[in-house]
C-alpha cells in the first residue's frame, strides 16, 4: 500500500518538526545483511539440476535429485553459517559457532557436485575431482567458521551463559517490537522504535562485555523489554484502526522514557566499569612503589 511523505520538510509536517534539532542516530549500528547476493545465487543450481534430471531415467533422475538436494542444503547451511560469523564479529565478547555451519556448507557443495558428476560421467576420480575443486572454491569464496573463543580470557563461562540466555531473550523482544509496529504503517514511528533498539542494543553489548554487569540490567532486558513489546503490539493494533493521534503521542512518549532510562543504565555501567579499571592501576601502582620501581605519571 503506498504511503504518503512526511515528515519534517514535507507540507504538513509541524512546526515542532521544523525547529526541533535533528538527532544523530540516523545510521548508528545499521548493519549490512550478511547474507548476500553472493550465497543466494547457491540456490540456482541445485534448481537447474533438479529440472534437467527429470529426463534422464530413474538412476540419473534419482542421482539429480539426491545431488541437488545436498547443494540445498550446502546453501541453506551457508546462510546461517554467515549470519552466526557476523554476530560473532560483532561482539568483542564471543564463542565460536557450536556447529560450523560455512565448513560443512563447503563440504555439501562438493559433495552435491560430486554426485551431479557421478550421473553424467560414472567412476570415482571425475567426481572426486570436481567435488574437490567445488569444495575449494566455496571455502575460497566463503571462507571457513571462526575456530577460536575470541575476548573470553579471564571470563566466567557460567557468567557468559547466563549474559547470552539474557541477550537472546531481549533480542526477542525486540524482534517481537519491530514486527509490531511495521503493522502500523507509521514511518515515523517505524524510524523511532529502530533508534530506541539501537539504544537497547548498547545495554546489550555493555553487558555482554562485562557479566558482572548483568545483576544491575536484568530487569531492563526482561521486565521493562517485555513491557515495551506488549505496549508496541497494543499500539499498533489500534493504530492501524483509528489513527488516533493521542495513541501516538503517548507511545512515543513511552519511548522517549525508555530510551532515556536504557541511556542512563549504560552510562552508569560504563563509569563503574572505569572506576574498576582505576582502581586496579591505583593497587598495580601501590605494588610497585612497595617493590622500589619508581613510576613517572608524566612519562609518554
Amino acid at each position: 500500500m503506498a504511503q504518503r511523505y512526511g515528515g519534517k520538510y514535507s507540507p504538513d509536517g509541524s512546526s515542532s518538526d521544523r525547529t526541533e534539532t535533528p538527532t544523530p542516530k540516523g545510521f548508528k549500528g545499521a548493519t549490512v545483511d550478511p547474507v548476500g547476493a553472493r550465497s543466494n545465487i547457491l540456490f540456482i543450481p541445485p534448481i537447474i539440476l533438479a529440472f534437467t534430471s527429470i529426463n534422464e531415467g530413474a538412476i540419473g533422475m534419482g542421482l539429480g535429485l539426491v545431488g541437488a538436494g545436498v547443494l540445498l542444503l550446502g546453501a541453506w547451511l551457508l546462510r546461517g553459517g554467515l549470519t552466526a560469523e557476523a554476530a560473532y564479529n560483532a561482539r568483542k565478547v564471543a564463542r565460536r559457532p557450536a556447529f560450523p555451519r560455512k565448513m560443512a556448507a563447503a563440504l555439501m557443495t562438493g559433495a552435491g557436485v560430486g554426485i551431479a558428476a557421478f550421473a553424467n560421467e560414472p567412476g570415482l576420480i571425475a567426481p572426486v575431482i570436481y567435488g574437490v575443486a567445488a569444495g575449494a572454491l566455496h571455502i575460497g569464496a566463503f571462507g571457513i567458521d571462526p575456530l577460536r573463543n575470541k575476548g573470553m580470557e579471564g571470563i566466567d563461562t557460567f557468567q557468559q551463559d547466563r549474559v547470552a540466555r539474557a541477550v537472546d531473550e531481549a533480542e526477542a523482544h525486540l524482534a517481537a517490537m519491530r514486527d509490531a509496529i511495521a503493522r502500523s504503517g507509521d514511518r515515523r514511528m517505524i524510524a523511532r522504535v529502530e533508534q530506541f533498539q539501537t539504544t537497547a542494543k548498547d545495554l546489550f553489548r555493555t553487558v555482554e562485555d562485562d557479566p558482572r554487569d548483568l545483576t544491575g540490567a536484568k530487569k531492563y532486558l526482561s521486565v521493562y523489554l517485555m513491557g515495551a513489546r506488549d505496549a508496541t503490539i497494543k499500539f499498533a493494533d489500534v493504530y492501524a484502526r483509528t489513527n488516533d493521534p493521542q495513541a501516538r503521542a503517548d507511545y512515543e512518549s513511552l519511548l522517549d522514557d525508555l530510551e532515556k532510562n536504557f541511556s542512563a543504565r549504560t552510562r552508569k555501567m560504563l563509569l563503574d566499569d572505569r572506576s574498576d579499571l582505576t582502581v586496579e592501576i591505583d593497587v598495580l601502582r601501590d605494588r610497585l612503589k612497595r617493590e622500589g620501581v619508581r613510576i613517572d605519571r608524566d612519562m609518554k
